[in-house]
């Protein structure tokens, strides 16, 4: 078989796979490079299996608290972290499966190795340094192995990994990365979270909920710092409810390691250092992308901050050479790469009225609890830009459906322009709302004005129904509160 492709993907993560299947829809002759696991880290290690322990405890949960629903459990429900971690790895399995099952289907070549840039329009992978997790489904095995294979179009796609702080490396044990905090072999009675980002917090609400003792070290000044202030406050409170501690605008400087805690020299605003002791630490300061041993330098490949500078199309600086997802920066976020793999693609393909990225338009969403969920300018950067705006706000405790619920407890926050009615920025925070973010999310890459928002039916009883009455609000028309 020929080693001659139209498009090359070095990585099979959302970015990558996703790449893939459009390209083979459009009649290209693809191969994927993986060197570890399909569907990288999101599937294996990222969103998919953190929802799942998320889930588990949601469960939790809801009946520890059964009793607010007129429900009577016998006897006291405990986690069995030992089958809540088996119960996350096998749905991570399961989709690491599908994706190998969508390969097949699309007749996309799987190369396994690792693969490093030769020259333009060239790689040479050879045998993989990672353990390969075979995936459940079929996998192509005509290419697999190492060799020399051309392209017209490769695509970088490799993703990223936890970020270490110097002297604060994760060891596995007693200092965590997020990979760690997934699969714990027994459930710690105390924990550190380094960071307050997606990962940090997210982690820090599902050990909360099952009965950790957390406490979450944030050099910022709000939780969750990429948030609307006002979002990140209201969240904060709900966590200080649940009895995590949080402190803001402090750090870890230094940790001493015993056989099994950790002692965190913590650094707080007022300058005065707090030692804390926890059974484990998870570092959770951020991600850096996977661009070393590519080959990136001998081409000329501009980098910026350890990610590949790309145009709205995913085209790199080098003639041929594109780049997809985190590796090719911020926000990195599965939707965001898989966003950029079509419109990378179209764009080789040639497909006419391609748009590039629009990074304003890209939805964040949080799920901790509450969850949060946001897009487009917080109140602040609008302020920031001398925009005019009009803000407007609503309660889930004014919602029929979320007091239902027995989930009373979040916002909606609109921010819209002044002068134009244009919908700048939605922020949220409460049950479900990352499921509820994407409302916005179309109104606001359909241009959609204040106007045609209010004109908008939404079914009731539903939570849905506290975006529209936050639109109400910007314009003093709230109806329910």
């Amino acid at each position: 078989m020929s080693n001659t492709y139209d498009v090359i993907i070095i990585g099979s993560g959302p970015g990558g796979y996703i790449a893939a299947i459009r390209a083979a829809q459009l009649g290209l002759k693809i191969a994927v490079v993986e060197r570890e696991h399909l569907a990288g880290i999101c599937s294996n290690w990222g969103c998919i299996p953190t929802k799942a322990l998320l889930r588990s405890a949601e469960v939790l949960h809801l009946a520890e608290h059964a009793k607010n629903y007129g429900l009577k459990l016998e006897g006291t429900v405990t986690p069995d972290i030992e089958a809540i971690v088996k119960r996350s790895r096998g749905i991570a399995e399961r989709m690491n499966g599908g994706v190998g099952f969508l390969m097949k289907k699309n007749k996309v070549d799987v190369i396994w190795g690792e693969a490093k840039l030769s020259k333009p329009g060239e790689i040479v992978v050879t045998k993989t340094t990672k353990k390969i997790v075979e995936p459940q489904g079929p996998i192509p095995k005509n290419t697999l192995g190492e060799g020399t294979y051309t392209a017209k179009h490769i695509i970088v796609a490799t993703g990223a990994r936890p970020r270490a702080l110097p002297g604060i490396e994760p060891d596995g044990k007693l200092i965590w990365t997020y990979f760690d905090a997934m699969k714990p072999e027994k459930m710690p009675k105390s924990l550190l979270v380094m960071g307050s980002g997606a990962i940090g917090i997210e982690f820090a609400s599902f050990y909360r909920t099952m009965g950790v003792d957390v406490t979450v070290v944030e050099v910022m000044k709000t939780v969750m710092p990429v948030e609307d202030a006002e979002i990140s406050a209201f969240a904060k409170k709900q966590f200080d409810k649940q009895g995590m501690k949080i402190l803001l605008e402090a750090k870890v400087t230094k940790v001493d390691k015993a056989a099994d805690s950790i002692t965190a020299h913590v650094e707080l605003k007022d300058g005065k250092v707090e030692k804390i002791t926890a059974d484990r630490m998870i570092s959770a300061v951020g991600v850096q992308g996977n661009i070393e041993n590519l080959g990136l330098e001998a081409l000329g490949v501009k980098t910026d901050r350890g990610c590949i500078v790309i145009d709205g199309y995913g085209k790199t600086n080098v003639p041929g050479l594109y780049a997809i997802g985190d590796v090719a920066g911020p926000p990195m976020l599965a939707h965001k790469a898989e966003h950029e793999a079509v419109i990378c693609v179209e764009k080789i393909a040639g497909l006419p009225n391609v748009h590039p990225m629009d990074k304003l338009k890209i939805p964040g969403c949080t799920y901790c609890n509450p969850q949060v969920a946001s897009v487009g300018l917080t109140e602040a950067k609008a302020k920031e830009q001398g925009r005019e705006i009009r803000v407007g706000r609503f309660p889930f405790v004014a919602n029929g459906k979320a007091i239902a619920l027995g989930e009373d407890q979040g916002m909606v926050k609109t921010i819209f322009d002044k002068k134009t009615g244009e919908l700048l920025g939605a922020h949220l925070v409460g049950a479900e709302v990352t499921e509820l973010i994407q409302g916005f999310v179309v109104a606001m890459n359909l241009e959609t004005t204040e106007e045609d928002l209010m004109h908008t039916i939404f079914p009731h009883p539903t939570i849905s129904e506290t975006l529209k009455e936050s639109v109400l609000d910007a314009y003093n028309r709230a109806l329910n509160a």
